[in-house]
């Protein structure tokens, strides 16, 4: 469904007059000019033509185009859901069916949306739609052939998606009956005829067949229904002529049926190759003369073109127009076959003819004694023929000649041996023979001669490194020596092992493992390629032994007690072995390592600078060399308190204990001295004439003695007392009460009856001294002697003395008493 059209956003639209204007030469201030962007949502400005030209109208047509091309109809979301593709009516048809090849592709969509439907056959493309629409594609194969067999399937695109159904295979079967054509059905020998076969209604790639009397004789490939082509017939006589085809697909071919038989008759040319040979017969012997000739029998009325040729294999001998010789000294290498060759236009016919030559004697044959030689050796030659034909020569009439390197060694005549004497610097080469006898000269087969070279002083050395314990590898070579050459390893007298070099790249390699750095020195090895010297022996085995590190051991400095904050601390990894040795230093619980050193000695260290608590751990080293990898024991640091900071605890702690001690002494003294003042007790009595009131004074803060009460016990008493103010002593009150306080504070605690007994007041194992004294107001005859008399008051109350105390001496006028106040 078509929603409207809408302007495309502002750089899009930008890119198109871009494109536009470069496309004609003109930039995108050209085609817009130099105004600003064009608005989204309306239309853009057009230009006023104030002078119109060619240009303008350019401009204008552009900008059109432009804007039409942005005009698109508006598309809506869609989903996939599946692509289908049939065959109609099946799969598999017979030739001339109408094959219906339908695509469907359902997609969600919410309106209207543009599919683009690619049809391809053997991935192949054969049809492409664009359609608005939701129904399927159809793509029709009218009168299918075989041509049209093959997989199919199909694509769908729609904006930013696309998707792909499943191949179906398309099978046709059946193929029309071809044509076969000829222009003429009676032609002469080596005449050239048109011939044509055609496959009605066929289609596709087609390779058509021709063939005479059922043999193949032509094939072509065309991309068309039918093909001609020109033949020529050599042989005589009636043949019968028909054709195929095949319809080439992508994977087979199917054949067709056989067309009609069409019969033809070829013309035969009276004219034969004739050839001679003389002498005649097998008693031919090397050094005859062979006289060989070529000529034609027939008639040669008709015959314009005619050529003969006469040859030997690949060698052409003689040619001419109606005959050809050849003349020679027959040597054995010219036995076999001749043949005459007869061409008239197109066509050939050949005779033939077997020579077999004997030959007067054998190819010579070079031989040297003995088989192998070193350099300086004498070498002997023989150069001979084994075979002659006694009827025509003796075995004395063949001479030899010996060559080296293509120079004469024996300049005239001799027996056929040569020896090269020892004294010869270099005696290899290429070495040949040639043997001669009535002017027919025979050479023999190449003798390369390679004089071998002694072999030299061989070298003994170790392959990769050596390590005492593990096995390796000794190889023992000699820069010259001819091969085979054997070695031989030996440790100081005894045979370790051997073995023969074949082959130049092979080497003499022998396993070794040695048990100290100092065996290395008993291995030599010997070489010998000739039997007939002595061997050579190789200097002493001369390499670097690595020895595997062993005793690891990590050591601190200073010594482990002495370790203390602020200080250097060094740790000392020590190995046995051969350097170089790489030393890394670890602290368990940290992967990677503190530090990590190479050393050409069997000891390194590392520094740590200002040793604090944190340093406190274990530590251990690891070792490495060629050889191996070794681990020390770890070993624990516990970094000690610097010993400035011991001083220094030691000083707070002593000035905190006598700041303790000297807060302990006053807090003591400062206690002691409100418990003296505290513990002043003043007891009153009043004259039995008088007012006066005994007093009970006890100054610390309240005093309080309990006991647990007991049955008819009274509870503890708190009395407020007043002295009592007597009518007739006035002025005695009133003198006396300028020297005391009128209000007396007593407080009388008793739980446990009355003991007579008297008993001094304490306080657990303080005593507490009270002073009783008599009241300066009392009359003189009413005067108890109390002056100086001194009780004690148990503090805690565990005494009750000082109840009985208390009662003893307000007994006298107890009627005298204000009532107690709680």
């Amino acid at each position: 469904m078509v929603r409207g059209c809408r302007w495309k956003r502002e750089k899009g639209l930008e890119k198109q007059y871009r494109e536009a204007g470069t496309k004609w030469g003109h930039g995108i201030e050209g085609v817009m000019g130099h105004s600003s962007r064009i608005s989204l949502r309306q239309p853009p400005p057009m230009w006023e033509p104030q002078q119109p030209s060619v240009r303008m109208v350019t401009r204008l047509l552009l900008l059109t185009s432009a804007l039409l091309s942005t005009c698109q109809a508006v598309e809506s979301p869609a989903l996939f859901t599946s692509v289908t593709l049939t065959l109609e009516p099946s799969n598999a048809v017979s030739q001339g069916t109408n094959v219906t090849v339908r695509c469907q592709a359902l997609v969600s969509s919410s309106g209207f949306l543009n599919r683009k439907y690619t049809i391809y056959k053997d991935n192949t493309v054969v049809y492409t739609e664009s359609i608005t629409t939701a129904e399927d594609l159809i793509y029709s194969l009218r009168m299918a052939r075989v041509a049209n067999t093959g997989k199919y399937k199909c694509k769908v695109n729609i904006p930013g998606k696309e998707l792909s159904s499943s191949s179906e295979k398309l099978t046709v079967t059946g193929l029309q009956t071809p044509v076969l054509s000829v222009d003429k059905r009676v032609f002469s020998e080596g005449e050239e005829v048109t011939v044509g076969c055609k496959a009605p209604g066929e289609s596709g790639a087609i390779v058509f067949y021709f063939y005479k009397d059922s043999k193949e004789l032509y094939e072509e490939r065309v991309d068309a229904n039918h093909v001609e082509t020109r033949l020529r017939f050599n042989n005589a006589g009636d043949h019968r002529l028909h054709c195929d085809y095949r319809v080439i697909l992508l994977t087979d071919s199917v054949p067709s049926n056989a067309s009609n038989n069409v019969v033809v008759t070829v013309k035969e040319l009276f004219i034969t190759p004739v050839i001679s040979v003389r002498p005649h017969g097998s008693m031919i012997i090397e050094g005859d003369n062979l006289d060989i000739s070529c000529s034609v029998s027939g008639n040669l009325q008709n015959s314009s073109g005619l050529k003969v040729f006469l040859s030997k294999g690949p060698t052409l001998l003689s040619s001419g127009q109606s005959k050809a010789n050849h003349s020679m000294r027959a040597l054995a290498e010219h036995s076999g076959e001749f043949q005459c060759s007869l061409e008239v236009g197109n066509v050939v016919k050949r005779a033939t003819e077997n020579v077999r030559i004997t030959e007067l004697f054998s190819q010579p044959v070079l031989t040297m004694y003995p088989t192998e030689v070193f350099e300086r050796e004498k070498i002997t030659l023989t150069c001979k023929s084994t075979n002659y034909s006694s009827d025509r020569i003796s075995s004395s009439d063949v001479k030899y000649s010996i060559y080296k390197d293509n120079y004469t060694l024996t300049p005239g005549s001799f027996n056929g041996i040569y020896v090269v004497p020892g004294v010869v610097p270099n005696s290899s080469g290429i070495y040949s023979c040639k043997a001669d006898a009535r002017m027919i000269s025979k050479y023999s087969a190449k003798l390369p001669v390679q004089a071998k070279v002694l072999v030299s002083k061989p070298e003994i050395t170790a392959i990769g490194r050596v390590i005492v314990g593990k096995p390796f590898q000794v190889r023992c070579h000699s820069d010259r020596g001819s091969l085979p050459i054997e070695y031989t390893l030996w440790k100081k007298y005894s045979e370790v092992n051997s073995t023969t070099v074949q082959q130049p790249h092979h080497q003499a390699i022998f396993p070794v493992t040695v048990q100290h750095y100092s065996d290395m020195q008993d291995y030599k090895c010997e070489a010998r390629n000739n039997p007939k010297i002595d061997t050579v022996v190789s200097n002493k085995l001369n390499t670097t032994v690595i020895v595997p590190l062993s005793n690891p051991g990590l050591s601190v400095v200073p010594d482990l007690l002495e370790v203390t904050e602020g200080n250097e601390m060094y740790l000392i990894c020590g190995v046995e072995g051969s350097p170089p040795v790489t030393f890394k230093w670890y602290r368990r619980g940290n992967v990677q390592p503190l530090f990590t050193t190479t050393s050409t000695q069997s000891s390194a260290s590392h520094r740590i600078k200002g040793v604090g608590n944190e340093h406190s751990g274990t530590y251990y080293c690891e070792a490495i060399n060629y050889a191996n990898m070794v681990r020390s024991q770890p070993v624990t640091v516990d970094v000690k308190m610097a010993t400035w900071k011991k001083g220094l605890i030691v000083a707070c702690c002593l000035l905190v204990v006598a700041l303790l001690a000297l807060a302990c002494v006053l807090r003591y003294n400062s206690k002691r001295g409100k418990r003296e003042n505290a513990a002043e007790l003043s007891v009153k009595p009043s004259s039995p004439k008088s007012d006066d009131s005994l007093t009970v004074s006890l100054t610390h803060s309240t005093m309080e003695v309990y006991n647990p009460p007991e049955v008819g016990v009274d509870a503890a008493v708190s009395v407020w007392s007043e002295r009592p103010v007597d009518p007739g002593s006035d002025g005695e009150s009133s003198a006396a009460s300028n020297n005391e306080p009128d209000v007396e504070y007593t407080e009388v605690v008793h739980r446990q009856p009355v003991d007579p007994a008297r008993a001094p007041l304490r306080k657990g194992t303080e005593t507490v001294y009270s002073e009783v004294q008599n009241s300066p107001t009392g009359a003189p005859g009413d005067h108890y002697d109390y002056q100086g008399s001194v009780e004690y008051a148990d503090l805690n109350g565990d005494q009750p003395e000082v109840n009985q105390a208390l009662l003893e001496v307000n007994h006298q006028d107890h009627h005298d008493l204000p009532v107690p106040v709680e």
